[in-house]
């Protein structure tokens, strides 16, 4: 039996250990066991979707370097869910990357740094995250265009760029849970972007909440 074939087995039998279980068991998870931790379901293809709606899971894609199949994954993850004991309803998790700056070229420059990296990693040179640069010339035309396409789904410039390319994801994909990532070089810039980011999330969060609440009253 191939790996995957057991994978369902595998994730029912982890979500036991994490019940309650009984003294008689053969196996208990120690310090696990009657903790109850959610269980999710995490992909980067159908597969994932596929199991995560048969077993009524939650559901993260791991859309931040693996896209392509990010719109069909959530449909058959939402038409086929099946209502559980840990769900009534199916909960998308996505994963966008981020690179935020004061500025758009600050940002595009900051964000070579992840550029870099995965055109290495694609052609057999994976190493540490390299530092910034405008010089992209190592990279093939043909494997940029996959690191570019890898990394689509991202929101990379200055604040209001930032929040307009966030919102379109927002809309786009109508996910539960949004989790960001930010590959950046310099920890003070990789921190300055995720305040950005935060930021521009809460704006678009309360823009909904509003636009919600005017609905209501209408």
């Amino acid at each position: 039996m191939a790996p995957e074939d057991s994978f369902p087995t595998d994730v029912q039998e982890l979500i036991g250990y994490l019940g309650d279980g009984t003294e008689a068991a053969r196996v208990r998870a120690i310090p696990g066991a009657g903790t109850h931790v959610p269980v999710w379901i995490l992909g980067s293809s159908l597969y994932g979707a596929q199991l995560a709606a048969w077993l009524g899971l939650p559901f993260a894609f791991a859309s931040h370097f693996a896209p392509a199949m990010l719109d069909e994954a959530i449909k058959i993850y939402r038409r086929g869910f099946r209502p559980s004991a840990h769900l009534d309803q199916p909960h998308v998790m996505i994963a966008a990357g981020v690179c935020a700056a004061e500025t758009d070229a600050e940002a595009a420059f900051l964000r070579s740094s992840q550029i870099l990296a995965f055109a290495r990693l694609r052609t057999g040179r994976p190493g540490k995250l390299p530092a910034p640069t405008h010089d992209l010339s190592e990279i093939p035309p043909h494997v940029m265009a996959e690191v570019q396409a890898a990394l689509s789904c991202s929101a990379i410039g200055a604040p209001q760029t930032v929040k307009t390319q966030l919102r379109a994801i927002l809309t786009r994909y109508q996910p539960d849970e949004l989790i960001i990532s930010g590959m950046i070089h310099d920890p003070t810039a990789r921190l300055r972007s995720f305040e950005i980011a935060a930021k521009a999330l809460h704006e678009l969060r309360d823009e909904r909440l509003s636009a919600r609440a005017d609905t209501a009253m209408a």
